[in-house]
């Protein structure tokens, strides 16, 4: 798995997620867990993850769509 993207906002995840999903990309959000332990204050980013095939073509997706690998 590679890391796609990297972020503390919560609505740039879910729409990279959603986008995604509605191109048949599985994707895995990590650091979840993480994130709700130190108060969801925002400090500690989350991170999405793709499979390595699927890198490429998930790039191209959030990059398209005015998003980055840094949210």
């Amino acid at each position: 798995m590679k890391q796609l993207m990297r972020t503390n906002n919560p609505v740039s995840m879910a729409m990279a997620t959603s986008l995604l999903q509605g191109e048949g990309i599985d994707c895995f959000e990590i650091d979840v867990n993480m994130s709700v332990l130190e108060g969801s204050i925002g400090i500690l980013p989350r991170r999405l993850m793709v499979r390595d095939e699927d890198y490429d073509a998930a790039l191209i997706v959030i990059t398209d769509n005015g998003m980055g690998p840094d949210g």
